[in-house]
């Protein structure tokens, strides 16, 4: 059963649907991935090279970014793992909800809707780009809404509630940063210093799961899963 809330704002969406070609294809393409991050990830390198007044300890809490994206990503997994399915608002037949153009609706049917790991992993690092810079992380925090999240409401992706739900987990986390628990990125901010080779390597590597939402990070821990069962003889 849908909350009258999502399913308000669903329906309201939805009525736009399938208006326009080139609206519904815009939307579409926002899912990109050089869409999806191009507020964040740049933004987050921008950030890093900024000089100014406490560089060291605005880099402690961009490290603490990257560790608080992975951190909401597990978190949201976990609750999406543990709490009843909830199938995607496309897949949902109450809502006859209507496809946008290029949309297709043969996807996620086995990945439950809430919370959203989009969400959770963007406004993580768009909140700890805040605590650096305020005004890189409003706009951080405006695209991770708009450019990132909404069009997956428009897509029938995801519920308003899923994106609320994985932005209050990104942010909770994000807020870490605030905490003694900032401390465990020093000796990687000095490392960085002293071994700036192989730092941006793996940084590289790094921010490149960050632009994918972390997909092959998810692809290898189901793959890790299947042969544990496997292995054990349950099911699939």
């Amino acid at each position: 059963m849908v909350n009258p809330v999502d399913a308000g704002i669903i329906s309201f969406l939805n009525h736009f649907a399938r208006r326009s070609w080139a609206v519904d294809t815009l939307f579409v393409l926002s899912t990109n991935y050089l869409l999806r991050v191009a507020g964040i990830v740049p933004l987050y390198w921008w950030a890093w090279f900024r000089h100014g007044e406490a560089k060291t300890e605005k880099r402690d809490i961009l490290v603490f970014g990257m560790i608080s994206a992975l951190i909401a990503l597990f978190v949201a997994r976990a609750f999406s793992y543990f709490l009843p399915f909830r199938p995607r608002p496309m897949h949902d037949p109450t809502l006859q909800f209507q496809p946008p153009y290029g949309q297709s609706t043969d996807i996620l049917l086995s990945w439950s809707s809430f919370p959203s790991d989009h969400a959770a992993v963007y406004f993580a690092v768009a909140m700890c780009l805040y605590f650096v810079s305020r005004r890189l992380g409003t706009f951080a925090l405006c695209w991770a809404f708009f450019v990132t999240c909404l069009p997956r409401i428009y897509l029938g992706i995801h519920y308003p509630t899923d994106i609320l739900a994985g932005a209050l987990i990104g942010i909770g986390v994000a807020f870490l940063a605030k905490t003694p628990a900032i401390r465990i990125t020093q000796p990687v901010v000095r490392w960085s210093t002293q071994h700036a080779g192989p730092f941006y390597a793996l940084m590289f590597l790094f921010t490149l799961q960050l632009a994918t939402a972390f997909e092959s990070v998810l692809l290898v821990k189901s793959f890790i899963m299947a042969v544990a069962r496997h292995a054990m003889g349950l099911p699939h």
